[in-house]
This record gives C-alpha cells, sequence and structure tokens, in this order.
C-alpha cells in the first residue's frame, strides 16, 4: 500500500489514498483476497516495479491546449482508453457489488467487464446501461460455457472476454493461510458454487476449491474455436504473455487480446505484463487490438501502457478499492482521478491526445 494518513474516499487526489480507504474498511480475510497474490507475491510486487521503470520521455512545442482523452476500444469510442476489468465475487467487499460499480463505469463512460463469478447477474448489469462485456471462464461443462455466452449476447453485451490464464486457481498463500472461504451471502449469480466455496477446507482456501471443481484445464485453441464460431461478439483473450500466443490469437480471428498475468494472482514468477507488452503488440499486428492489464494505478501508467503499444488499459483493484471505501460513489472516484491524471500526463508529456501517445519513446534503466 501507499504511505500516508487515510483519507475520504471522496476526497482522494490518488489511487493510494483510495487504497488505503478500503484496506481500513475490509475485514482482513477480505483484504486479503482482494490484494494478494500467488506464491511469494514476486510477480504481484513484480508488476508495479516493472512500471514505475518506464520512464517516458516527453515532447515540447506541441499545442496541447485541446488535449483529449478521447480513444475508441474495440471500435467504440470511450472518453478515455480505460475499461473496468472484469472482478469476482463484487458483493464482498460492497452490499451492492457489480451493481454499484456497473453504474460508475456507465457514469464514466467507460465498458464494464461483468466476471462469469460476479454476485449480480448479467441481466441486472445490462439494465443498467452502458457497454457492458462478459468475461468467460472455459468451464468443464463446455455446453454451460456457450449457454452462457448465449445469455451474455440476448442480454445486450458487446463483447466475450475469454480468460485463458485460470486452468486452475493459482496458490494464493495469505487466502490458505486464512482458509478463506465466502460469506453465505456472496454467491456467483451464473455458475453455482454449491457448499464448496462457502465452508472452510482444512489447509486452503474454499474459493480456490471451488475453481478447481469448476473450471476446465483442458481448455485449448479449439476452445478457443468453438467459440469464435458460437458469437459474432468481438472476441477478447485475456492472459497473454507470449508473442507466439498473440499472433496465434490472431489468426485464430480473436479481434483483442489483453496483455496480463492476472494481476500476479496465478503463475509467482510469471513476466511483468508491462515487460511483455511491446513483443505482444508488434506480433497481435494490426487487426487485432492489443489491452493492458495487471498494476494500473495512474494516468501515468495508462500513458505508459499506451506508448509501449497497447490502445487501452484494464483496471481492476482500484474499483475494488473505491466500491470498499464508498461503494459506487468511490468507483468513480477512481475512474474520475484516472481521467484527470491521463490528461494531465498526456499534456506535459506532449502529447493532444492518445493516439500522438503511442508515438511517445521510453527509456528504462540498466
Amino acid at each position: 500500500m501507499g504511505h500516508g494518513a487515510e483519507v475520504p474516499a471522496d476526497q482522494a487526489l490518488c489511487l493510494a489514498d483510495v487504497e488505503r480507504a478500503a484496506a481500513a474498511a475490509l475485514p482482513a480475510d477480505v483484504w486479503d483476497f482482494v490484494a494478494g497474490g500467488s506464491g511469494a507475491e514476486t510477480t504481484l510486487d513484480a508488476n508495479r516495479t516493472a512500471l514505475d521503470r518506464v520512464f517516458l520521455v516527453p515532447r515540447v512545442l506541441t499545442d496541447v491546449s485541446r488535449c483529449s482523452t478521447e480513444a475508441t476500444l474495440l471500435g467504440r469510442p470511450v472518453p478515455m482508453p480505460v475499461a473496468v476489468a472484469p472482478v469476482a465475487y463484487q458483493r464482498l467487499v460492497h452490499p451492492e457489488g457489480e451493481s454499484a460499480a456497473a453504474r460508475a463505469a456507465k457514469a464514466a463512460g467507460v465498458p464494464f467487464t461483468v466476471s462469469t463469478l460476479s454476485t449480480v447477474p448479467i441481466e441486472d448489469i445490462t439494465a443498467i446501461g452502458g457497454t457492458v462485456w462478459f468475461q468467460l471462464y472455459w468451464l468443464r461443462d463446455a455446453a454451460r460455457c456457450l449457454e452462457l455466452v448465449r445469455r451474455a449476447e440476448d442480454a445486450g453485451c458487446q463483447a466475450i472476454m475469454l480468460t485463458v490464464d485460470v486452468p486452475w486457481m493459482g496458490r494464493r498463500v495469505r487466502d490458505m493461510r486464512n482458509r478463506f472461504a465466502l460469506p453465505d451471502h456472496v454467491r456467483a449469480a451464473h455458475v453455482g458454487t454449491g457448499s464448496t466455496a462457502h465452508h472452510q477446507h482444512a489447509g486452503g482456501s474454499a474459493v480456490a476449491v471451488h475453481t478447481g471443481r469448476a473450471f476446465s484445464s483442458a481448455t485449448t485453441w479449439s476452445s478457443l474455436a468453438a467459440l469464435r464460431q458460437r458469437t459474432r461478439l468481438p472476441l477478447v483473450l485475456k492472459g497473454v504473455l507470449a508473442a507466439e500466443d498473440a499472433r496465434r490469437a490472431a489468426e485464430s480471428g480473436v479481434d483483442a487480446v489483453v496483455v496480463s498475468n492476472h494481476g500476479g494472482r496465478q503463475l509467482d514468477g510469471a513476466v511483468p505484463s508491462i515487460a511483455a507488452l511491446p513483443e505482444v503488440a508488434a506480433a497481435a499486428g494490426d487487426g487485432c487490438e492489443v489491452l493492458f492489464d495487471s498494476g494500473v494505478r495512474s494516468g501515468t501508467d495508462v500513458l505508459r501502457a499506451l506508448a509501449l503499444g497497447a490502445s487501452g488499459v484494464l483496471v481492476g483493484r482500484p474499483l475494488i478499492w473505491g466500491l470498499a471505501a464508498a461503494g459506487e460513489a468511490g468507483a468513480r472516484r477512481v475512474l474520475d482521478l484516472l481521467a484527470d491524471e491521463l490528461r494531465d500526463a498526456l499534456g506535459l508529456s506532449g502529447c493532444d491526445g492518445v493516439a500522438a501517445a503511442g508515438r511517445l519513446r521510453t527509456f528504462a534503466p540498466a
């Protein structure tokens, strides 16, 4: 966490302020579930370290008097190149859960990604309005997967995001030590948890046990082909770190890839997402959009990702911090801060808009 005194989320001047407010608001085991990574949390920490080592080379004597953060994501205009990442079980941190976060996203004009493990049904989220994407985990029951895709289409979702880096849940030691289990009122709306995720398991996380039973560890390129054939919606592949996988995804008709190590929550020791971004962006080519995820904590981080080849970013944990600290208003504060910081960073780097950010040079000290 950042340093300094706790301030109310609605008075936050940076996302670290919101993080502190959330940590103070949540029970210790829930905070560990939100904040923790896998293993020794090497990749969790490295995401932040690697971003901080990306320095931008500003340009001067450019007219930034009308500096704009407007962009497009998946072909649709957005007020800034940011989407809300899929995050499971949001009623853990606030009674309204995904509904409050989705309202905040709608107010900010950015896409909201509803998780397979959402505690609020897809239909309730799309009824709020705004742009909604649906994130899919490939389940052991493949027919159930395709049923969820159809349900997302019928509800009005505008993209399907397949997460491909979770054959099972990474070893999240904090949750294992806490023997973390979901409280009874927190239930997955699309995938029944039964009692598995709600009863403590000796020496482990109940959520991890449920995931292991529900998710398929045999997801392959054939699974992707079946999904591509099933839906006409834009298809996004989340969890890509290798250039070879990005190239094959583009060849398979994927519309966008998300460069992500799951926020340091899957393979501990995986490359920081920002380090993988340039090669993935080059391999994906012009026909496949590249989004960035894992560790975004400021508008400057958004600019770093744009400069290294991304067309936009996903933001996950900070929205959960805002939700935990102050509900919908806290989540909206997070998005407002990112918009303000991005405009500031663009202008100070000599960019009059998002397109110019892709031409900035970066410097990484040896």
